[in-house]
Order: C-alpha cells, then sequence, then structure tokens
C-alpha cells in the first residue's frame, strides 16, 4: 500500500541542510496498524505529513497503491488525499463555528456527493458513535473526549483506506485515550482501516502490530509489538 524510498526532507540554515527526515526507507502493507515512536523532534510528525500528502519530501520516491506520489502534480495529490485517507489530530481541528453534524458532514461536501447521499451517512456514523444527541452542539459544548470522537467520526466519514493519527490521545484523560485506542483497533480488526499513529505512549504503541522507532530523522530500528492486550 505504502512504499517510501529514501525520503529525506530538509530545511537550509545558513546555507547548511539540517534534516528534518533522512533516508527513510519503510513499507506498509494495506490493513496494518502501525506505530511510530521517538523522542520530540526525531520526524515523527513530519513523516506523518510525508505520508498523508500534506508535506512533499526532497528527496526519495513515494508510492501509494502503485502511484508515484512524487511525480504527482499537486490536484492529483490532492484527489489521492481526500479519496483515501482520514486524519486525526491531538488538537481535534473541528471547526467551531459549525455543529457536530455539519463538522463530520465536511468531507462529504468536496466529493460532490447528493444531499439525501450525505444525509444517510451522517446519520449512520452519528449513531455508530453514539453522539446522535450531540448533533446539534458546537465543539465548545462538547468534552475534550466528545470532540476527539467527533474528530475520528469526520476522518472516517468518507470511509478512507488509511487513517493517519498523530498522538490521537495527547488531550485525553487515560480512560478516554483507552476508548479511543479501542476503536482503532476494532476500526483496524473488523473494518480492515490501516491505521498509522504517532505516539509517545508505550501502551498506545503497543496496539499496533508494529512499532517504528525514529531517531534524528531516521528509522532507528523496528520491533514487532509485544501484546499488552
Amino acid at each position: 500500500m505504502i512504499e517510501l524510498k529514501h525520503i529525506s526532507k530538509w530545511v537550509n540554515v545558513g546555507g547548511v541542510r539540517n534534516f528534518i527526515l533522512k533516508d527513510v526507507n519503510l513499507s506498509i502493507a494495506e490493513g496494518e496498524f502501525v506505530s511510530i515512536m521517538g523522542p520530540s523532534g526525531s520526524g515523527k510528525s513530519s513523516l506523518l505529513n510525508v505520508i498523508g500528502m500534506l508535506d512533499n519530501q526532497d528527496e526519495g520516491e513515494y508510492f501509494f497503491f502503485d502511484e508515484a506520489v512524487h511525480k504527482l502534480k499537486e490536484k492529483h495529490r490532492s484527489q489521492l488525499y481526500k479519496q483515501y485517507i482520514g486524519f486525526v489530530f491531538q488538537a481535534y481541528h473541528l471547526i467551531d463555528e459549525l455543529t457536530v453534524y455539519e463538522n463530520i458532514e465536511t468531507p462529504l461536501i468536496y466529493q460532490d456527493m447528493k444531499s439525501s447521499e450525505r444525509k444517510a451517512i451522517v446519520a449512520d456514523i452519528l449513531d455508530r458513535f453514539q453522539i446522535v444527541g450531540k448533533k446539534d452542539l458546537f465543539p465548545t459544548q462538547l468534552s475534550g473526549g466528545q470532540q476527539q470522537l467527533v474528530g475520528i467520526a469526520r476522518a472516517l466519514v468518507a470511509k478512507p483506506k488509511l487513517i493517519l493519527a498523530d498522538e490521537p490521545t495527547g488531550n485525553l484523560n487515560s480512560k478516554q485515550g483507552e476508548e479511543i485506542m479501542e476503536l482503532f483497533k476494532k476500526l483496524n480488526e473488523e473494518d480492515g482501516v490501516t491505521i498509522i499513529q504517532v505516539t509517545h505512549s508505550e501502551k498506545n504503541a503497543g496496539y499496533g502490530s508494529r512499532i517504528i522507532h525514529l531517531l534524528d530523522g531516521r528509522i532507528e530500528r523496528e520491533e514487532p509489538h509485544l501484546s499488552i492486550m
């Protein structure tokens, strides 16, 4: 599904290259649940942004479902992203001026879907996440856990093949965090959604089928998960 070959990313400071990612090689099969760990500044979020096509690498090749992403024009890349990828952020990134319903509906509007079809899909996901009663509330009226649930519902509404989660439980208490991780596990096992998460938490990383350790922009090591379930 994902093939990264010799991916590097850098910023030039005073004519010197400061590497954010350096010579990253990574293959991820469809249906995997991969955790990316490493200290702050190790390149975890940058790697996720490259995989999610939110950012470009400076060097290397990126293949997504056999498409050479590194050769695609911005418009084609954007279409790929909208069709296949859902993002879940630590900071939720919900739109405060929109209700829960409208926030979840937003990705479908970009897909030129009929209104009746959008209504059916949003109603289904509201029911699945047990947030029907919250659909007319605004994000500021929700708890952190509820906001993150809405963020995940929005990421899933367009039925992505891949979910990229950047510290998805970072702003939640332990009980809320566990509920979110169990939800990811279920999506992965029952729906076959591929998940790549960036996390500082050993416990959360243990939900993945393997753990990638980054250090100074490089893959330091990989390990199969030691199940904590």
